[in-house]
C-alpha cells in the first residue's frame, strides 16, 4: 500500500502555504490529500474527516496548517495514530510570537513542528521511509543533490583544489 500524507489546514487562507507542501511532497513522490478543517470553528467536521483518514488502512502522516492559536495540530495528534507535523503558515502577527502554540503542545501530544514547507515533506518521506523503499530512495536522492550543491559551490570558490 502507497503512503499517503493528509494536509490539513485550519482555513482557506492557508492554502497557499499548503501548496509548497503538497509541491515538495509530491517532489519525494508522495501522494496527497488537502483539507480544511478547523479545530475552533468546524469541531465536529474535522472529527469526522480524522475518522475517514484514520479508518483507512494505508501509512500516513499527517501536515497541519494553521496559525494564530494552533489548536489543529494537537486536536488531531490527540485523535490520530499517525505521526503529526506541525507547519504553520509565516507570520508577523504578535511578532511571530503566534508559532508558541505550535512549539509547545500539552504532555503526551507528540506533534512535532517546523516551519518550513520542504522540511515537513522531508520529515514525512523519512517516517515512510522506514518501511516503503520509494520514499527512502526519494530521500537519499534529495540528500545527494543538496550534498552536491554544497560541493559545487566549494569547487566554485576553490578550482585548485
Amino acid at each position: 500500500m502507497d503512503p499517503f500524507v493528509v494536509i490539513l489546514m485550519g482555513s482557506a487562507a492557508d492554502l497557499e502555504h499548503c501548496q509548497k507542501i503538497e509541491a515538495a511532497c509530491r517532489d519525494f513522490g508522495l501522494d496527497t490529500v488537502l483539507r480544511v478543517g478547523s479545530a475552533h470553528k468546524t469541531a465536529e467536521h474535522t472529527l469526522s474527516l480524522l475518522r475517514e483518514y484514520e479508518a483507512d488502512p494505508r501509512p500516513k502522516v499527517y501536515i497541519t496548517v494553521a496559525g494564530r492559536s494552533n489548536a489543529l495540530s494537537g486536536f488531531t495528534d490527540g485523535l490520530v495514530a499517525a505521526p503529526v507535523i506541525a507547519c504553520p503558515p509565516p507570520s508577523e502577527t504578535f511578532g511571530g510570537a503566534d508559532v508558541f502554540s505550535s512549539l509547545r503542545m500539552p504532555s503526551g501530544v507528540a506533534a512535532t513542528l517546523t516551519l518550513e514547507p520542504l522540511n515537513a515533506a522531508l520529515l514525512a518521506a523519512k517516517i515512510f521511509g522506514l518501511h516503503h523503499a520509494g520514499a527512502r530512495q526519494a530521500v537519499l536522492r534529495f540528500q545527494q543533490r543538496q550534498a552536491e550543491k554544497i560541493l559545487s559551490a566549494d569547487r566554485g570558490l576553490n578550482p585548485q583544489l
